[in-house]
């Protein structure tokens, strides 16, 4: 009844690219290798254990030098950025990788072959992609069926996500179905009964369903839903769509029940997974204040120079089921900076001192939490810990916000890595979205996603 169009989500484009970099990779160096008679190359593709090494370090430094950040992905100039940098990194750590990495060769010049034909590979196949199929294959229609007030809202939430995802319609999901609004400019309005005819005509591959007025599902409606989904078509939920292309949960679409629809990780109640993650942090947290010590001539004479006065200051934040700590950290701002009260820290914020700008950018200044970590008040991943005053503020806005307690806050988490240091109540809306994602699907893969996320933070000096 349908033609039906191939479309991939977000993930499975993601697999795709880390797929076929590998791919591309390994058939050149075998093609090159092969062709030309160059052992280190062929010694390269040889066997499934350096196959392996390879095709990991490729995947962990492309995560790290986003790669696999599909809007850098889509953009030639910084694909070729990426591209350099994890090339660089992943032949220079392959090199220097002992027993599962090939012996090196008495002639270097397959060393700098080596280094070409994977650069060559990946940056072709890059350039492909995004010229002929992040272009046009991964473009998807869909239709939404919302109330007329929310529909700008909406589809603008959806379409600003994923640049490649097209709302070219809307069935209202009003009791009355009213004459709509010209909306020449925006989306076409499809009347209800003829929701079939305009999927098929506009190779819509996905109903959104965004309304909670279930008295806008007429019989006539539901039937043609029915009909769509037995012809292969793809029915969601907004809520399920918004949560698969951010990554954050829309808690400004649901209701006060929220907590029906959240189900929360296992991981949160997991003692194996709490014990493993407990004694990584205590190791990290180690090492981290060793090298805390390391860099204590630079940040004292930093301090003296750039901030002078005090080098750590101690601040009260909400923690686990809402107990209040005192955080540790190294002072950035000027020692005065909140006798008017507290306020949210904006960018190029004026009380923030010059040194204190580079112990953010860097990172450095959160070094003295891993105190806070070894003393069980904070972990490395979870929400940031908010002053009590803002939370109690930002509570009476949000009434999801203080769900961000039922697990540890973190040095560092979701929000921190994709989204920007919060300055409003709105940006505290979104940053919760994060939060409330990772406390959904906390699991050792995205603890791993977000620490070679928190390394590309540092690596590009994007503290905040």
């Amino acid at each position: 009844m349908f033609k039906n169009k191939i479309h991939f989500e977000v993930s499975e484009r993601k697999m795709i690219l880390r797929l076929f970099d590998v791919f591309f990779a390994l058939v050149g160096l075998y093609v090159v290798g092969n062709g030309l008679g160059l052992n280190y190359l062929q010694a390269a593709v040889s066997n499934f254990y350096v196959v392996f090494v390879l095709a990991i370090y490729i995947n962990i430094f492309g995560a790290i030098f986003e790669m696999y950040n599909l809007q850098v992905a889509s953009n030639e100039f910084q694909i070729l950025k990426s591209t350099l940098l994890t090339v660089s990194t992943t032949v220079l750590v392959y090199l220097l990788t002992p027993v599962f990495a090939p012996e090196l060769p008495a002639n270097r010049l397959q060393i700098f072959a080596f280094y070409v034909v994977i650069f060559a590979a990946l940056i072709f196949w890059r350039l492909f992609y995004v010229r002929f199929l992040a272009s046009t294959r991964f473009l998807q229609n869909a239709i939404l069926i919302c109330e007329e007030e929310q529909l700008e809202e909406l589809v603008l939430g959806l379409e600003n996500i994923d640049p490649h995802y097209k709302i070219i319609g809307y069935v209202s999901g009003d009791k009355t179905e009213n004459q709509p609004l010209s909306r020449d400019h925006f989306v076409q309005h499809v009347r209800r009964d003829d929701l079939i005819s305009f999927v098929k005509e506009n190779a819509v591959t996905e109903v959104v369903l965004a309304t909670q007025n279930t008295q806008g599902i007429t019989a006539g409606l539901y039937q043609q839903l029915l009909q769509l989904l037995e012809s292969g078509k793809v029915i969601r939920e907004y809520a399920q769509v918004y949560e698969s292309k951010t990554q954050r949960i829309p808690v400004q679409h649901m209701a006060r029940d929220f907590y029906s629809f959240f189900p929360f990780s296992r991981s949160n109640q997991n003692k194996l997974y709490l014990s493993i993650i407990r004694s990584f942090e205590i190791v990290v947290s180690l090492i981290g204040l060793i090298i805390g010590v390391i860099l204590s001539p630079l940040i004292l004479f930093g301090n003296a120079l750039g901030n002078r006065g005090k080098l750590f200051y101690t601040q009260e934040r909400v923690g686990k089921d809402g107990v209040v700590f005192n955080i540790l950290k190294f002072r950035t701002m000027l020692q005065d900076a909140e006798l008017n009260g507290a306020v949210f820290t904006t960018v190029n914020d004026i009380r923030i001192t010059a040194f204190g700008k580079f112990l953010r950018k860097s990172r450095i200044d959160e070094i003295p939490q891993f105190i806070n970590i070894i003393k069980g008040e904070m972990a490395l991943i979870g929400p940031r810990p908010e002053r009590p005053q803002f939370v109690k503020e930002i509570s009476v806005l949000m009434p999801f916000y203080e769900t961000r307690h039922v697990i540890k806050p973190g040095l560092t988490g979701w929000a921190q890595v994709n989204y920007s240091y919060g300055e409003t109540i709105e940006d505290s809306l979104i940053k919760l979205q994060y939060d409330l994602y990772y406390i959904k699907h906390r699991s050792f893969y995205l603890d791993f996603n977000i620490t070679l996320k928190t390394i590309t933070t540092v690596l590009f000096y994007r503290g905040q």
